[in-house]
């Protein structure tokens, strides 16, 4: 019930001059201006039109405001100035929700309209709330230009002497950063306590290094390790740069909270998991929620089922212009950079999609002069249809090629690093499904009308595959099945492929080199320039070998292999207890293999190799975690500056030795210095003790020498010299015989 007159207190006096406080009625009640015009943006730069054009540019606007959200002509507002009758170069337009007028302003603030303007979109609000009273100087006043700032040479590690390479070690909880040294111990750079929450990671061209922080990422570079860029999102778990270093991607499984007033990020971000990020800004380009991968959420007794996580669940075209997601099923979003847009506003339906990956390098097709990015992808059997892989030409969205494909348990892409090649794994079931084997189906993608060859004289099931870098070979490990109830795995095999000789300049048809049975291998590693290649055993606690092999050995080649681009030798094996990881190092000298605590606590440490397994350094560390060589960008050089150092590579060579003696050398003189001044050192010492020794016997009556001394000094009136010799005694000496 209403209050009426009858029910005021008649022992108060109310006083009718007295004023009513009624402030906390009006802080609830007052219509801000900001509330309800958050949904209006303004829209700047537009072309100054006549009446009768002025629909025809709404409708033409409009095609870029509705990819942002829901809104019509009627909601387009575009004043005309009445001294000369046309538009004055502005709009105003409403969205259905504040949510999609942030999205307009985000995603089209600076984009082209057409080649003569670029549109301005701010939100209404803003430009109130700056443009009030006191806000903004009525009065011109020049820019303070700041005084120039010398910055970090972010690539300086590159112009070293004796082009030596970095490496990061993380240990407890100390990351440190080492010029890798031959046969001597690392140089260390840097060494900081808890630099990291959970790991590092090196960019793709080893411009920075990541650190994994609740609060977000971090970036350090240059030759004080400074920090350089810093991205907020709390609780990341994963990062992923883009191939350019220009951006880079952010997730975390839980979604984020984002309050009002967030200084980085947008109330747009709120509830979501990914954040593309532009470097050079430190802006959010755009955010995404985590996508459920296939499958049901629970088990038929109710608890939940725990999903591997795609990751990179956003993948970059080899320029990064585009970056993709795949919804699994369905289709391609492809986005373009650095707008961050839906390509022509829609995705790319491909029903049943299960995998796809971008070509690792811009393609080179037959006759195709037109700029293009390709990707490939597969689909399973759905009822009568046959599994398919394809090849898109992307932006056309043309497909350059199919092939069909039956019996298809799983496959697996595998583009070679140029984009000359990529190899379909199918694994491929008998018609009862009991047993399984591999396909291989390898698109020549340089060759008119993309070819494919087959090669189905697989056996076993291909467990693992990995082309020969900027190269046409390439090596694969097979399994035989698990028989029922056995605890110990298969055997593996290791096979050896390489295109045949022809005449021209095509790669010939593929051809087995050799398979080397009965072993229990898992893991291939091609070094960076391709040749070398290891092929070992990861992850086992039975076997712990490491294979190097030398597909271009420098010696006799097998009649049986006249007919081939290649002549495979196994050069050394090594082994490593625990070993968890390998990586070689950017140059292809070296290879260091870790055991990580990470995976197990069992002698955890690395070993460093060069390139043909000789052990170099053998180093147990408690608490070791992870060891990543510093990567460095593209080489400079040109094919024929290359092919001309490949030429004159004994004078080279020559340079090298002389420069290596030169540091040994300068070695051995610092052993020599640090010697000689210990016995200068021991010297003193010794005189200091004769004369406190002397001055004793002096006290007590005693000669200060002797009688026994006396006896051994020897008359020293000749000139005498001192001579210094470093001796050399080999104490051990093995031959081996490598087969």
């Amino acid at each position: 019930m209403a209050p009426s007159f009858e029910q005021l207190d008649p022992e108060v006096d109310y006083d009718e001059d007295e004023e009513v406080d009624f402030s906390d009625l009006r802080e609830q009640y007052e219509v801000r201006m900001e509330e309800g015009l958050d949904t209006f943006v303004v829209v700047d730069g537009l072309p100054k039109v006549p009446p009768g054009s002025k629909d025809k540019l709404v409708k033409f606007l409009l095609r870029k405001l509705v990819g942002f959200g829901k809104t019509k002509e009627d909601n387009v507002y575009m004043p005309m100035n009445e001294a000369n009758d046309m538009s004055e170069g502005f709009a105003f337009v409403e969205y259905e929700t504040p949510a999609q007028a942030a999205a307009a302003v985000k995603g089209l603030h600076l984009t082209a309209l057409d080649k003569k303007h670029t549109i301005a979109v701010n939100k209404l609000t803003d430009i109130d709330r700056y443009a009030r009273e006191g806000r903004i100087d009525e009065t011109y006043h020049a820019p303070e230009i700041p005084a120039f700032e010398e910055k970090d040479h972010l690539r300086w590690w590159l112009g070293d002497e004796e082009g030596r390479d970095q490496f990061v070690m993380y240990r407890g909880d100390h990351v440190g950063v080492y010029w890798n040294e031959k046969e001597d111990q690392p140089e260390e750079i840097v060494n900081r306590l808890s630099w990291t929450e959970s790991f590092v990671q090196w960019s793709p061209k080893g411009t920075y290094l990541t650190s994994m922080h609740v609060q977000g990422v971090q970036l350090w570079g240059g030759p004080n390790w400074s920090r350089q860029k810093r991205f907020m999102h709390m609780g990341v778990n994963l990062v992923d740069f883009s191939p350019d270093e220009r951006y880079l991607t952010t997730w975390s499984h839980q979604p984020l909270s984002v309050e009002e007033g967030n200084p980085v990020l947008s109330v747009e971000e709120d509830g979501k998991n990914y954040l593309i990020w532009d470097l050079a800004t430190g802006k959010v380009l755009r955010s995404f929620i985590t996508l459920d991968p296939p499958g049901p959420r629970q088990t038929p007794e109710g608890e939940p089922i725990k999903k591997k996580l795609q990751w990179p669940a956003f993948k970059w075209s080899s320029d990064a212009k585009y970056v993709a997601r795949m919804n699994h099923g369905e289709g391609v979003s492809v986005y373009e950079l650095p707008s961050m847009t839906l390509m022509d506003k829609k995705s790319i339906k491909i029903e049943g999609i299960v995998d796809f990956e971008w070509a690792p390098a811009s393609p080179q097709r037959d006759n195709i002069r037109e700029y293009e990015q390709l990707f490939c992808y597969w689909t399973p059997e759905m009822g009568s249809n046959p599994a398919k892989v394809g090849l898109m030409s992307i932006p056309t969205k043309e497909i350059v090629r199919t092939r069909n494909l039956f019996n298809v348990s799983d496959a697996k892409l595998h583009w070679q690093s140029d984009a000359a090649f990529v190899c379909v794994k199918v694994d491929r079931h008998s018609k009862s499904k009991k047993s399984l084997a591999t396909n291989l189906e390898i698109f020549r993608v340089r060759e008119k009308g993309v070819p494919v060859e087959v090669i189905d004289s697989i056996k076993d099931t291909v467990i693992n595959f990995a082309w020969e870098p900027h190269g046409d070979r390439f090596v694969l490990i097979t399994a035989g099945e698990v028989p029922a109830g056995s605890a110990v795995p298969p055997k593996t095999a290791v096979s050896f492929y390489c295109p045949e000789k022809v005449k021209t300049q095509v790669p010939g048809n593929f051809k087995l080199i050799r398979t080397v049975d009965k072993k229990n291998n898992n893991a291939i590693h091609w070094g960076p320039n391709g040749r070398f290649v290891v092929v070992a055993t990861v992850l086992n606690q039975q076997s712990f070998d490491l294979d190097f092999y030398d597909f271009d050995f420098e010696g006799e080649k097998d009649e049986k292999d006249k007919d081939l681009t290649a002549n495979l030798m196994l050069i050394r094996t090594a082994d490593h207890y625990g070993i968890t990881d390998i990586e070689w190092d950017p140059s292809g000298r070296f290879v260091a293999s870790s055991a990580s605590v990470w995976k197990h606590r069992m002698e955890n440490g690395y070993h460093l190799y060069t390139f043909s397994g000789h052990l170099l350094r053998e180093e147990p560390i408690d608490q070791f975690k992870q060891w990543a060589w510093r990567p460095r960008p593209e080489r400079l050089l040109s094919k024929d500056e290359m092919k001309n150092v490949r030429k004159n590579l004994r004078e080279y060579s020559k340079q090298f030795e002389e420069a290596d003696n030169a540091k040994k050398s300068s070695a051995d003189k610092a052993v020599v210095d640090a010697r000689r001044r210990q016995l200068e050192e021991w010297m003193a010492w010794r005189e200091r003790i004769t004369e406190e020794l002397e001055e004793d016997r002096r006290e007590m009556g005693m000669a200060e020498i002797s009688e026994e001394r006396q006896a051994l000094l020897v008359d020293d009136d000749e000139d005498g010299k001192v001579v210094e010799e470093i001796f050399e005694e080999i104490l051990e000496e093995s031959e081996e015989v490598v087969e």
